[in-house]
């Protein structure tokens, strides 16, 4: 019983652990269905790229928005909206198929972005969620914390996944494509509402009330050295997402001829598969280090990118997908542990925020160039180069991190300048995480 809820667990990570499910279910069945579901409404490689830019754009600047104001005014409010603002979406896409209109519908509800099998980000409410988790949890076990949540992920996805087989066919074309997604759409709207619902039931203190003259939006000055070299690695991570991540359901569909439901198919076994390996990574980064485990992880997911556009068949392809999804699914919750822990407690939200808008923006631009490559040259060679942008990344990663340890890896007597900085836990306050000069 220990194992499936562990001592250090409570009532607020319970129901965090339960919305994630909710909100990943959605998730992944819109990132199956969301990009075949345009291509048979006409859209071509590189409008559907132009989608994917505007809903891009519109979660990062909602990702901000919401990360640094939930760090004054709450994190329950947005984790309560924003999952009933997908489940709106959804319910668009379920009675309409006028382009204008499913576009502005994507941009405010984040919606139909998914990268695949890859369900550990649920859209703009993250920034909110990993704050109030981490503030919940004590340092010890925030690796497990986030690995669980990885896990949650995993589950909703498995069953996102599955649910995509409410579409029957995927080879019709306008109002009759409507129609046939009409059921995986309002699934969609369901499952998002259940997480905005569950979130209702949250317990967090109140805020202190703003200070005249104090301002919503702020920068983190005491987490800017960690804010500095986040920027740096996840400029290429996000490059290499944004050409892969949104065009994975329909590199299947075109690459393979095969429609959602067995997509779906395979992205519920991935997620299935994989669920073990979020709850491992929190023993490798014991066994090897934080920041080590997850450079070698990261290298791996660039590596595995190639044979997987070689293969010769859809069924080939799936598992070599499978491996990296592996390496990916211990890789996330470690970088999302390793970000949170080193960020001052009252910056928390900010730095998730604003550690990312680089990677969000970087992920809004480079879809234009994978649409036209799609359309004009090769499906294979944006997986290629997203290859080596991911390879980059890994290797900066190290590079910028591989000196500064996270607070539960540093000995009792360390240096705090020498990792940028430490926080006190036991007294209940923190010193500044600043950059040695």
């Amino acid at each position: 019983m220990s194992s499936i809820r562990p001592a250090w667990t409570n009532h607020n990570f319970d129901l965090i652990f339960i919305a994630r499910i909710a909100m990943s279910c959605g998730r992944a069945l819109a990132g199956v269905v969301t990009p075949i579901y345009l291509a048979l409404e006409g859209f071509s490689a590189f409008e559907i790229s132009v989608y994917v830019v505007v809903v891009s754009l519109a979660s990062a600047a909602m990702s901000a928005l919401i990360g640094a104001s939930a760090d004054r005014i709450g994190r329950k409010p947005f984790m309560v909206g924003l999952p009933l603002l997908t489940a709106a979406a959804a319910v668009v896409y379920a009675i309409t198929a006028l382009h204008p209109v499913l576009f502005l519908a994507g941009a405010l509800g984040s919606f139909g972005r998914g990268a695949g099998a890859g369900a550990g980000a649920v859209g703009p409410y993250q920034p909110a969620e990993s704050a109030f988790a981490t503030d919940n949890i004590a340092p010890e076990h925030r690796n497990s914390m986030f690995g669980r949540l990885a896990f949650a992920s995993s589950g909703g996805a498995t069953a996102g996944g599955l649910l995509a087989l409410l579409v029957t066919s995927s080879h019709v074309h306008g109002a009759a494509a409507t129609v046939t997604f009409r059921g995986a759409f309002v699934a969609i709207a369901v499952v998002s509402g259940l997480a905005g619902i569950i979130a209702v039931g949250l317990d967090e203190p109140a805020r202190t009330p703003r200070r005249a003259g104090q301002h919503h939006l702020h920068w983190p000055r005491r987490s800017s050295w960690l804010v500095y070299r986040l920027w740096v690695t996840n400029s290429f991570n996000g490059a290499a997402v944004g050409m892969l991540g949104p065009f994975l359901t329909y590199w299947f569909f075109r690459r393979y001829g095969v429609g959602a439901a067995e997509v779906g198919v395979l992205y519920s076994v991935v997620n299935a598969l994989t669920m073990a390996s979020s709850l491992s990574a929190s023993g490798l980064a014991r066994r090897y280090g934080l920041v080590r485990t997850s450079a070698v992880m990261r290298t791996a997911q660039g590596l595995l990118i190639v044979p997987m556009v070689l293969a010769p068949n859809f069924e080939l392809a799936g598992a070599v997908y499978l491996v990296r999804m592996v390496t990916q699914r211990i890789s996330l919750p470690l970088r999302q542990s390793y970000t949170l822990g080193l960020a001052e407690p009252d910056e928390r939200a900010a730095v998730a925020a604003i550690s990312n808008l680089p990677s969000q923006l970087a992920m809004s631009s480079s879809p234009l160039l994978t649409g036209y490559l799609f359309d004009e040259i090769s499906l294979n060679i944006p997986f290629e180069v997203a290859a080596l942008l991911q390879l980059v990344n890994a290797g900066l990663w190290w590079q910028l991190f591989k000196d500064h340890p996270p607070e539960e890896e540093r000995s009792p007597d360390a240096d705090p300048n020498r990792s940028g900085g430490a926080t006190d836990v036991s007294a209940g306050t923190s010193t500044a995480l600043t950059e040695p000069s």
